[in-house]
C-alpha cells in the first residue's frame, strides 16, 4: 500500500473509506461483489458508482468521490487497460490519492508493470482510441505507478475467500491508523504543534529526537498524541507507547531484565510482532535501523529507558523520528536530546476557554456563571488537568450546587489531581521531598539566594535538590529576580502531605501553616520536637494571647515565620501577657513582623540564627551583651521606631545585609561594625536621630550605604573605600573629603538635599550618576571633564549655582544634564551644543543666560528665543531642551521643546 509523502501535519474529513477502481465486465459480478460484501460486514464505507452515468471522460463527481476517498483499492484485470474509465480514474487516483492498494486480479504484476501480455493488448486498444500523446502518456505513468507498489495478487491465493479476506482486514488496520481529529477542539494545540513541528524539521532525512519537557497535568501527553495521530501515515513503522514509567512498576526484574522487557514490549508494536521474546538488547538496532520509525515514549522517568529503547540514533533509519515525554528536562540533556520544547501553562483565557468546555460544553460560561468559571480556573493554576478534571466534576450541576462546591475546592486537592501529582512528588529521594515540602510550606515565592542561605546546613543538599526539582517542573526559578515558583497545586498537595503526618494533632507535623491550628498548638503548648517550621500570615487574625511558654515544647523548631501579607497596619494584636521566656536556640530564620515586645528572651541564645527579621515591632534593644551570631547573614530591624541602640555585633563576621531603615530613635552605630567585614549592603535611610557613624574603618565588601534623609549626619561616612552606591540624601554634611577621588568602585553618588554642601565634590574617574540636586553648590568646575564615566548629572534647583565650566563639554558618555530651575545660572558653555559627543537629554533654566556667551544669531530679548543658532540645530538628536521662555523658530522635528 502506497503512503503519500506529504508531511503536513493537516488531516482531512472523509466521506468515504475506499474508492473502488475496476473493469466491471471482469470483477462486478464476482470478485468485487464479495469483496464489497466484506466491507460491508467491517464497517467499511465505500464508494459506489451505480448511478454514474459512464462515459470517455471522467466526471466532476467521480472526481470528487476520489478526493474524499482515505483510500484507492484498484483492482486490476484482465480488460482493466483497454477501459479509457479506468484509465482517467487511475489518472486522478494518481494525483490525489494519499494512499493506494492494488490487486492484480488473474493478471501478472509484470505485464501490468511492463505492459506485456494480454493486460499489454488491451491497453493498446485504449490508446488507439486516444489520439492525444499526452493523454497516452500520463496512462502508461499511472499504471507504471500503481503496478510498482507492493499490493496483493490472486495468483498468490489458492482460496479466493482468503484473498478478499486478507484485503480486508490490511483496509481495516490502515482506517485504525487514520490520523485522529481528537485534537481538533483543544484549546491552544496548534501554536504548541506548529513549535514542536519546526523542531522536527520533517524534510530533513536524519534521525532526530525530540522532548517536550513540562510538569505533571500540562498536556504533554495530549500534544505528543496528537503529535502521533497527524504524522504516523508519513512513517513505515510507528508507535505510541503510553505512560512508559508506570508500565513498568509492577516487573520485579534487574536492570538487564528490565531492559529486554522494554525492549520485547517495544519491538513487538513497531514490527507488529506479537508475543515477541528477545534476548540480546542488540536487536533493535539490528531489526530498525532500516527502517523508517515514528516513536513516541510517554511519561519517561528513567534514562535506562531511553538507553534501553532509543540508545542512538543509529538504531533508526533515515527520516525516524523519536518523541520523548518527560517531567524530567536533565533526563533529556543526560540522553543527548537537545530539542527540547518546553510546554507552558495555558493563558487565562484559554484556561477559562477549557474549563468551560468541560463544565458547560461551551467555550465560554453562560450568563451568571463568569466569576464562578473565573475563580474556579484560577484555584485549578491554569493547569489544564486541574481544569479538565475540576470542570468534568462540576458538569450538569445547578449554579448553587456549582457555588457550594467552592469551599472545599479552595481547602483541597480534587482526587484524581492529587493521584497525577503525588506520583511525581512520590519519585523524588527523600532528601529532595524534604526541600519539596520546606518549599511548599515556607518558602514559595522567596528569592533563590535567600533560601541557599536559610537552608545552607540542613543537610538537604540544597543546590542540588533545588536542580532536581527545576528539572522535575516542580518548581520554577525566575531568571530575572530568581525568585522560586511552585505551583499553586503543588504547594496544595506538599501541605496536604504535611497534614497527612498527624491527622488529628497538628503540633506533630513538622511545618505549621493553618492560622487557627497555629493558634491552638501555641495557646495550648501542645507543639512538639517535630515542628521544624511555622508560618502564619498575621493579617489572617484578629486577637490572640498567648503564654510565655508558647514555643517550650518546640526544640526543634528551625524557622518561625509571622509575617504581614497586608499594608494596614494595627488591624491586628498578638498579646503576650505575661512576656515570652523562650524561643529555640535552634532557630534560623527569626522573621516576625510587628513582634510586641520591647527585647528577645533573656535565655535566646540566637548561634544559628541565619535570618533575623523584626520589622514594625516594640524593640528598644534585642538583648544586652554579646551574643554568637556566627551564622547570621541578615538583619532587618526596619520600621522599629523605639529602636534606640543595636547589639554588640562583633560576633556577626559573615553577616551581609543589615537593614534599620525608619528606626527613628536610633542615634549611633556601635563600634563593633568594624567587625563586619562581609557586610554589602547597609540601609540606614531615614533614620532622623542618627548623628554618629563609626569612622576609621575600611569595609572590606560594603558595596551600598543608604543614608537617606538621615537629617542630623554631619560628618561624610568614610567607613569603607569599596562603595559603589553612596546615598546621603537630605544629610547635613557640609563637604565630601578629597580622598573619596580614589575610591576604586564608586559609581553613584545622592546628595541631592544637602543644602550645607557648597563645593562640588572630588569624585573618581569611576562615577556614572551623580545627584547634587537643591544643593547649595556654586560652580561646575572645569575638573568635571574627568569624570569620564559619568552618563547622568542631576543639579536642578541649584539656587546658588552661577557658573557651569566648559569640562562639562569633554564628558564622553553624558546622557542627561538637568539644571532645571537653577534660575542664577549666567554662564553656560555653549560648546555643549558644539560638541557632537552630547545628543541626548538636556534640562535647563535659560533665564538669566547672558548673550556674550551663546554664538550669534542666537539671543535672547525680553526672556524670548528668537532664533536658534546653527551649531544646534546640526545635533537634532538633543530630544529635551527645556527653556523658560517661549519660542519662534522652526527647526528639525527630532527637537521637542518645553516652554515654562
Amino acid at each position: 500500500m502506497a503512503t503519500s509523502s506529504s508531511l503536513s501535519l493537516q488531516s482531512c474529513h472523509w466521506r468515504h473509506h475506499v474508492f473502488p477502481s475496476f473493469s466491471g465486465k471482469d470483477v462486478r459480478r464476482t470478485f468485487l461483489s464479495h469483496l464489497l460484501k466484506e466491507f460491508r460486514r467491517k464497517g467499511i464505507r465505500t464508494f459506489i458508482d451505480n448511478d454514474i452515468k459512464r462515459s470517455q471522460m471522467i466526471s466532476s463527481e467521480l472526481v470528487q468521490a476520489i478526493r474524499e476517498s482515505r483510500i484507492a483499492v484498484v483492482v486490476l484485470s484482465r480488460t482493466y487497460a483497454s477501459s479509457s474509465w479506468c484509465l482517467n480514474e487511475l489518472v486522478e487516483i494518481k494525483k490525489v490519492c494519499q494512499k493506494i492498494m492494488p490487486v492484480f486480479y488473474e493478471v501478472d504484476p509484470s505485464d501490468v508493470r511492463k505492459l506485456m501480455g494480454e493486460f499489454g493488448k488491451a491497453f493498446e486498444e485504449a490508446c488507439e482510441r486516444q489520439p492525444d500523446e499526452e493523454v497516452k502518456q500520463k496512462w502508461r505513468e499511472a499504471l507504471v505507478y500503481v503496478a510498482n507498489i507492493a499490493g496483493e495478487s490472486s495468483q498468490n491465493w489458492d482460496n479466493e475467500a482468503d484473498l478478499i479476506d486478507k484485503i480486508a482486514m490490511s483496509i481495516s488496520y490502515e482506517l485504525n491508523s487514520t490520523p485522529s481529529r481528537d485534537s481538533d477542539n483543544l484549546v491552544g494545540i496548534n501554536a504548541h504543534m506548529r513549535e514542536i513541528d519546526s523542531l522536527l524539521c520533517l524534510e530533513s532525512t536524519e534521525v532526530k529526537m525530540v522532548g517536550i519537557w513540562g510538569p505533571a497535568g500540562i498536556g504533554k501527553t495530549t500534544i505528543a498524541r496528537a503529535l502521533f495521530n497527524q504524522l504516523s501515515e508519513n512513517f513505515q513503522h510507528t508507535i505510541f507507547m503510553e505512560n512508559v514509567k508506570g508500565s513498568s512498576r509492577t516487573w520485579e526484574l534487574d536492570a538487564y531484565g528490565y531492559k529486554l522487557r522494554l525492549q520485547e514490549q517495544f519491538l513487538s508494536e513497531v514490527i507488529d510482532h506479537k508475543h515477541m521474546k528477545i534476548h540480546d538488547l542488540g536487536l533493535v538496532k539490528e531489526r530498525l535501523q532500516d527502517l523508517k520509525v515514528l516513536a513516541v515514549l510517554d511519561d519517561v522517568d528513567k534514562l535506562e529507558q531511553l538507553e534501553a529503547l532509543v540508545k542512538q540514533s543509529q538504531w533508526f533509519g533515515s527520516g525516524s523520528r523519536i518523541i520523548v515525554t518527560t517531567e524530567n528536562k536533565q533526563l533529556l540533556r543526560a540522553h543527548g536530546i537537545n530539542f527540547i520544547y518546553e510546554l507552558g501553562f495555558p493563558s487565562r483565557s484559554e484556561s477559562l476557554q477549557i474549563f468551560c468546555q468541560y463544565a458547560f460544553g461551551e467555550s465560554s460560561a453562560p450568563d451568571g456563571c463568569i466569576e464562578l468559571a473565573t475563580e474556579i480556573t484560577k484555584l485549578a493554576g491554569y493547569l489544564p488537568l486541574a481544569l479538565k478534571v475540576l470542570g468534568s466534576s462540576l458538569r450538569g450541576m445547578s449554579k448553587d450546587e456549582q457555588k457550594s462546591a467552592l469551599p472545599r475546592l479552595r481547602t483541597s486537592l480534587n482526587e484524581d489531581i492529587r493521584n497525577v501529582l503525588r506520583v511525581s512528588y512520590d519519585g523524588l529521594h527523600e532528601k529532595d521531598k524534604a526541600l519539596f515540602l520546606h518549599i511548599a510550606c515556607l518558602f514559595n515565592g522567596e528569592n533563590v539566594d535567600y533560601v541557599r542561605q536559610i537552608l545552607a546546613s540542613s543537610g538537604l543538599d540544597v543546590n542540588f535538590g533545588l536542580q532536581v526539582l527545576t528539572n522535575r517542573s516542580l518548581i520554577h526559578i525566575s531568571r530575572c529576580n530568581r525568585t522560586i515558583t511552585m505551583h499553586n497545586l503543588l504547594e496544595q498537595l506538599g501541605r496536604e502531605v504535611v497534614c497527612e503526618q498527624s491527622i488529628d494533632e497538628p503540633g506533630k507535623r513538622q511545618f505549621l501553616m493553618d492560622a487557627s491550628e497555629i493558634y491552638d498548638v501555641l495557646a495550648d503548648n501542645t507543639g512538639t520536637g517535630a515542628v521544624l517550621g511555622i508560618s502564619l500570615d498575621i493579617s489572617k487574625i484578629n486577637e490572640w494571647f498567648l503564654n510565655e511558654r508558647a514555643f517550650g515544647g518546640m526544640h526543634n523548631l528551625l524557622f518561625l515565620k509571622f509575617y504581614n501579607s497586608s499594608s494596614i497596619k494595627d488591624q491586628t494584636e498578638m498579646h503576650l501577657p505575661r512576656g515570652l521566656d523562650y524561643l529555640p536556640r535552634k532557630l534560623r530564620l527569626l522573621h516576625w513582623d510587628a513582634f510586641p515586645m520591647t527585647s528577645l528572651p533573656m535565655s535566646f541564645r540566637p548561634e544559628f540564627l541565619v535570618v533575623i527579621n523584626i520589622r514594625e515591632s516594640q524593640l528598644e534593644k534585642l538583648w544586652e551583651g554579646t551574643q554568637p551570631l556566627r551564622s547570621l547573614k541578615q538583619m532587618d530591624l526596619s520600621k522599629s521606631e523605639n529602636l534606640k541602640e543595636i547589639p554588640d555585633l562583633s560576633k556577626a563576621v559573615n553577616i551581609e545585609e543589615l537593614c534599620l531603615s525608619y528606626c527613628g530613635s536610633l542615634v549611633m552605630l556601635p563600634s563593633s561594625i568594624k567587625n563586619l567585614n562581609k557586610l554589602v549592603v547597609l540601609d540606614m535611610k531615614y533614620c532622623s536621630k542618627l548623628e554618629i557613624i563609626p569612622c576609621n574603618m575600611d569595609l572590606e565588601s560594603l558595596s551600598i550605604l543608604n543614608l537617606d534623609r538621615c537629617s542630623r549626619l554631619q560628618s561624610f561616612p568614610e567607613i569603607s573605600s569599596k562603595i559603589g552606591f553612596l546615598s546621603l540624601s537630605g544629610t547635613a554634611i557640609e563637604e565630601v573629603p578629597t580622598t573619596v577621588a580614589s575610591w576604586p568602585c564608586l559609581a553613584a553618588l545622592d546628595m541631592s538635599g544637602c543644602k550645607t554642601l557648597k563645593t562640588f565634590p572630588y569624585l573618581p574617574k569611576t562615577i556614572e550618576w551623580l545627584d547634587l540636586s537643591r544643593t547649595g553648590i556654586e560652580e561646575v568646575p572645569l575638573r568635571i571633564g574627568k569624570l569620564s564615566k559619568l552618563n547622568k548629572l542631576l543639579m536642578n534647583s541649584c539656587m546658588k549655582l552661577r557658573s557651569i565650566s566648559s569640562g562639562i563639554s569633554t564628558l564622553e558618555h553624558i546622557e542627561t544634564l538637568d539644571f532645571l530651575g537653577c534660575k542664577n545660572v549666567v554662564s553656560f558653555p555653549v560648546e555643549i551644543f558644539e560638541s557632537s559627543r552630547f545628543c541626548h537629554n538636556l534640562v535647563m533654566e535659560m533665564r538669566n543666560i547672558q548673550n556674550p556667551d551663546l554664538p550669534r544669531p542666537f539671543y535672547f530679548k525680553n526672556n524670548y528665543i528668537d532664533t536658534i543658532p546653527d551649531c544646534i540645530t546640526r545635533h537634532c538628536k538633543l530630544p529635551f531642551l527645556n527653556s523658560s521662555g517661549s519660542i519662534s523658530s522652526n527647526i528639525e522635528t527630532d527637537f521637542i521643546w518645553f516652554d515654562k
